[in-house]
């Protein structure tokens, strides 16, 4: 056999984050003996699964954070990146706010594939989210592919032209659904080890980011608690906001009643400590925690800015972030009295497991078709 072909995966970083468990999860299940991921990202800090990629055959290299008043040096440094690095057979974008930008260098540089893969359905708030449109136009045309996580992905990122066009196709944002289905002993065990084995368990799982609403989520908690004293809260994910949501915790007297977990490895196990997952976003693309939820068991009680797509199982129940908190707290309290059972079979059935798209997405990457 000969070598494997090469894939770069561009990225901002690899720390845990939605993009990434998702590219990693996908790197784990295709045949590295034909297939081989590379990565490129935006930090020169070491990310949460560097370790792993190196030990897969993976190579990690670092490109500078594009600044809008670096665009040239952004340029230059790309252009030296595939003279140096020749022979890949694909360029992968998950960085759709400059893949208009390093898809063409790619693309001049002879990478027969460029793919543009849109994850969010929003931007940011302010001067940050008007540069990401500006730089996202035109995005449809400059790369061969346009993947998304969702239909509102799809057209929130290469325009509603594009996607009436044809031009976008829908990949879905698949799991390892086996690894999060639901397990009684570890539910007994997570919740003895947490000291919650009589508590109302809410959690929820993402960074901290305007997007996800936590201080909405803090609220909610807070007319939860109004009815029963007994629950927690349990956050895991890190990001710059988390300090104002302790700040407000703490000003709410909930300290001792949310639990910032930080960012974890072993989040499935976590999973089945919780009564009910709650999902206030104020956009996405296609939530994979939301889906790892499902796969638990867990009743999902989600925003509906977020794609109905996400609601695989009948498990997620969407709900207008107008309603308020007491109204959230209502529907949290009803849903997290539900039986529980597992989900794996039917979100296979349905395409969202890494096995399923690991295959479609290796046939895709050795032809450069798609389908």
């Amino acid at each position: 056999m000969g070598k494997p072909i090469r894939v770069l995966q561009v990225l901002g970083t690899t720390d845990l984050g939605g993009a990434e468990s998702r590219t990693m999860d996908l790197y784990r299940n295709v045949d590295r003996g034909r297939v081989q991921f590379d990565f490129a990202v935006h930090t020169s800090q070491k990310g949460y699964f560097d370790e792993e990629i190196e030990s897969l055959g993976g190579y990690i290299y670092r490109l500078p954070k594009f600044r809008m008043y670096n665009g040239g040096s952004y340029r230059r440094a790309w252009k030296a990146f595939f003279a140096g690095h020749p022979g890949y057979a694909c360029v992968h974008g998950h960085m759709t706010s400059t893949a208009g930008l390093y898809l063409p260098i790619a693309k001049a540089a002879g990478v027969p594939l460029t793919v543009a893969h849109a994850r969010s359905a929003g931007v940011d708030r302010g001067p940050k989210g008007v540069a990401t449109r500006l730089l996202r136009m035109g995005l449809a045309e400059r790369a061969d592919f346009c993947l998304a996580a969702s239909a509102l992905a799809g057209e929130a990122v290469f325009g509603k032209k594009a996607w009436e066009r044809g031009r976008v196709r829908v990949v879905p944002n698949a799991i390892t659904a086996q690894k999060y289905g639901y397990r009684p002993a570890v539910r007994k065990e997570m919740r003895k080890r947490l000291g919650l084995e009589n508590a109302l368990v809410l959690g929820h799982v993402g960074r901290f980011h305007p997007c996800k609403n936590h201080p909405f989520l803090m609220e909610i908690f807070a007319e939860v608690q109004k009815h029963r004293p007994d629950s927690h809260l349990l956050l895991l994910g890190e990001g710059a906001a988390m300090e104002q949501v302790q700040r407000q915790a703490q000003e709410a007297g909930l300290s001792g009643r949310v639990h910032f977990l930080g960012n974890r490895g072993d989040v499935y196990d976590y999973y089945q400590a919780m009564d009910c997952f709650v999902f206030p976003s104020f956009y996405e693309g296609f939530p994979g925690t939301v889906l790892e939820a499902q796969a638990a068991g867990l009743p999902c009680i989600v925003s509906d800015s977020v794609t109905r797509e996400a609601g695989v199982t009948g498990l997620a129940e969407f709900a207008p972030l107008e309603e308020g908190a007491a109204v959230w707290a209502k529907r949290v309290l009803a849903a997290a009295g539900r039986p529980r059972f597992g989900r794996v079979e039917e979100i296979c059935e349905k395409g969202y497991d890494t096995g399923t798209q690991a295959a479609v997405m290796q046939r895709f990457y050795e032809t450069g078709e798609w389908g």
